[in-house]
Formats: structure tokens, sequence, C-alpha cells
């Protein structure tokens, strides 16, 4: 074996396990992520159908407004990354502290506009008179927790990008202890009801947020970073995590636009598209895992300088996402008997599924490179591309999607624009990657 093989070999390994020592802890996190609402749904569900459904419709406003500023911890991962990889360490924490003041303020901003219109968002949400008095009390408590819930978004980016994930992990298991833990007590043992379901969440996800200042406070007492808000590094990650505002309400009118779309097609289809969205949205759970690897080791090399170090881990990242996603397609078909069933009994709404999941597993592989280079992309602070490529997205998914009621097509017509959309999606992330313009060395993206 010569010399050159085995450094590539030895560099290969390198990355691989940069990867895993990230991505592992990294997915463990994402999944406790969603126990919370599990948690949530299963104490309310024994309390009554009204309270359950309640809750169903402020869940998901309060995931809507949180999940739109998701930002504060990819631009934060980036902005940090960077810093850490010119050896900048203290300049790192002073970025970070200034995306948690920005996720304060956020917060501060959502419960000014929430609170006093709880009631007309519920009702905007089509909840029944029996269940909007339940989700008012739930999204009103609840709403308390939200700065809590976006200084978690910006302080895991800290992390992140300091190229800790196992912080996060185990704050992120503790806080759904705690929320297990606290929904029981207050709402059976104290008779709260529903609104003791709402503090419980509130309570676990303020103390979420003290271990991670906890942890940052730390740090920044380390290096002698001044914790002070900053208004010109406040405005800085506004203005870097504003193209990545763009970027998710463009992926969520897609899913929007979806969900509205197979409503449209009957019931036994639209039951069928959310037991095939559930399925989708856990496999990007494993696949965004790699895709938070790629945002801190991309935004560390190019920090660092290292143009050619970028490059080579775009590359492995890539093999990365593309083998994950031909692992997670097999699961999905060799699943499918197991999966089925647990969902639906109704041969009808079996009958729309199957096919439709056929194609979510022969996407897949196109899936793992979509996530990868977004991530690569987001390290690197590209966030205008991404936002023009995913309205370019958009705009070719829109009219494609909503032609399929008129066209006569089923829910796996419908499936197989999403396909469209993530292909449309692999292409404009590939251009970008293969140009190397996204490469922009230095502590600060120019």
């Amino acid at each position: 074996m010569t010399q050159t093989s085995t450094s590539a070999r030895s560099t290969l390994r390198h990355h691989d396990r940069e990867i895993i020592a990230l991505a592992l802890p990294a997915f463990g996190a994402l999944v406790a992520e969603p126990l919370f609402v599990m948690v949530d749904s299963a104490v309310v569900g024994h309390l009554g159908t009204a309270q359950l459904a309640g809750l169903g419709v402020a869940a998901a406003l309060l995931a809507t407004a949180v999940n739109i500023f998701v930002f504060l911890a990819y631009a934060t991962t980036a902005a940090v990354a960077r810093r850490v990889g010119a050896g900048d360490v203290p300049g790192a924490i002073r970025q970070g502290m200034d995306g948690i003041w920005l996720a304060l303020l956020l917060g501060a901003a959502v419960i000014a506009a929430a609170l006093p219109t709880a009631p007309a968002l519920v009702d905007l949400f089509g909840a029944s008179d029996t269940a909007s008095p339940y989700a008012v009390t739930y999204l009103r408590i609840s709403t308390l927790g939200i700065p809590a819930m976006l200084v978690v978004l910006a302080a895991t980016g800290v992390l992140r990008g300091l190229q800790d994930t196992r912080t996060p992990l185990y704050v992120a298991v503790g806080g759904f202890g705690a929320n297990a833990a606290l929904n029981a007590a207050l709402v059976y043992g104290a008779g709260l009801g529903i609104a003791g379901s709402a503090w419980g969440t509130v309570i676990a996800q303020n103390a979420m947020a003290a271990v991670y200042l906890a942890v940052v406070i730390r740090g920044a007492r380390r290096h002698g970073t001044s914790l002070r808000p900053d208004a010109a590094g406040i405005r800085a990650s506004a203005h870097a995590g504003a193209p990545l505002l763009i970027r998710t309400l463009s992926l969520r009118a897609v899913m929007l636009i979806a969900t509205a779309v197979a409503a449209r097609l009957g019931d036994t289809d639209i039951a069928a598209h959310q037991i095939v969205l559930t399925l989708w949205n856990l496999l990007a759970f494993a696949l965004d895992a790699i895709a938070i690897a790629g945002q801190a080791i991309i935004g560390r090399y190019l920090g660092a300088g290292d143009e050619e170090g970028a490059r080579a881990a775009c590359r492995r990242m890539v093999h990365w996402g593309i083998a994950s996603g031909i692992v997670l397609g097999l699961l999905v078909v060799a699943s499918r008997p197991l999966f089925i069933p647990l969902f639906t009994t109704d041969p009808a709404v079996r009958d729309a599924l199957l096919p439709a999941l056929l194609v979510t597993a022969l996407v897949q592989p196109v899936s793992g490179v979509v996530f990868v280079l977004d991530g690569v992309l987001m390290g690197a602070g590209d966030g205008p591309y991404l936002a023009w490529a995913m309205i370019a997205t958009l705009a070719v998914f829109a009219p494609v999607a909503l032609l399929v009621p008129w066209l006569g097509g089923g829910l796996t017509a419908l499936w197989c624009t999403m396909a469209l959309m993530m292909s449309v999606r692999m292409a404009t992330l590939w251009l970008r990657s293969r140009s190397g313009r996204w490469i922009v060395t230095g502590a600060v993206r120019g």
C-alpha cells in the first residue's frame, strides 16, 4: 500500500470519527425534543377528548412559533464554529452570547403578540367550542416558556459551534424526564388539569435554559468574555439569521401546501398522508443529525482557513448522506408490515399508504444529500443562497402539487411531487457545492 493511499484512508477515518462523534449525540437530542409533546399528549389524553383536542391545536401553534426561529441554532452554530476554527474561543462565546440575547428579545416579542391574540389564533386553527377553552389555557401558559425555548435553540447552537453535541443530549434527556414528572405531579397530584401540563412544560423548558446559560456563562468567565448585550452583535446575529428564516418559512409552506392538497383528496388520503408525514419527520431526525455535524465541522474548517479540509469534509459527508439515505430507505421497505398496523387497520388507508411509503423510501438517498449539503452551506454561512434556493424550490413545487387534485391524482402522485421537491433542492444545493462559492474563509464571513 502506498504512502498516499495510507494517508487518504487516515484522512477518511478522521472525518468519519468527527462526523460520528457529533452526529450521534445530536440525533439523540433531536429525538428527545418531540417527546415533550408526546408526554403532554399521554398525560392530557386521560383528562378527556376535549382537553386532548385543545392540546393538539395549542401544540401546533407553539411548534410553529418556535420552529420558525430555528435559525437561532443554525446561524449561531456556523458563526461560533468559524471563530473556534480561527482560534478565537473568547470571540466564539461572545458571538454565541449575541445569539442568546437575540433569542430573549424575540421571545419577549412573541409573548407580547401571542398572549392577547391566543383566542383568535385558536379560532383560526378551527378548534371546536368544547376544545377551544382548553387550547387557549394551554397556549397562554406555554407561551411564557417561549423565551426559554428560544434560548435553548441559541445556546444549543453555541455548544454545537464549540464542537460539543453531548451536552445538548444530556440536557434534552434531563428536560424530558423533568417534564414527565412535573406533568404527572401538576395534572393529577395538584389537580390543575391541562393548565398543570402547560406549567410543567414551562418549568422544564426554563430549567433547560438555565442549565445551558450556566454552561455558557462558565465558559465566558473562563475566557474573560463579557456577558453584556452588544447592539452591533445582536444586529449581526439577526442579519445572519434572516435568510435562514426565509428558508424555513418557504419549507414550512411546502409542508402546508402538501397537507392542504392531501385534505382535498378525501379523508382516506389525508389519513394516509399524516402517517407518511410522521415517518418522513422521523427519518429527517437521522439525516438532520449529519447536517448538524456538517454545520459545526465546515464552520471550523473555514474559520481556520482550511479550504481543502472543508472540501474533503463536504465530500465525505455527502457519502454519509447517500449511505444513510439508502439504509433508511431499505428500513422503510423492510419495516412496512410492522409500521403500518401501528397506525391504521383501515384497508382503504393501507392501500393508499403503501405506494406513498415506497416513494418515500426511494427518495431517501436524495434526502440524505439534501440534508448534508444544507448543513454544509449553513456551516459556511451561505444563508442568502439557501433562502433563494428554497424560494425557487417552492415556486416549482407549489403549482405542480396544486395540480394533483385537478388532474385526478391521488396520494401517490402528491408524494411524487414531494420527491420532485427534494430533487430540485438537491440540484440547487449540488450546483452551489460544486461551484465553490460557498467557501469563504476567516473568523467572520465577509
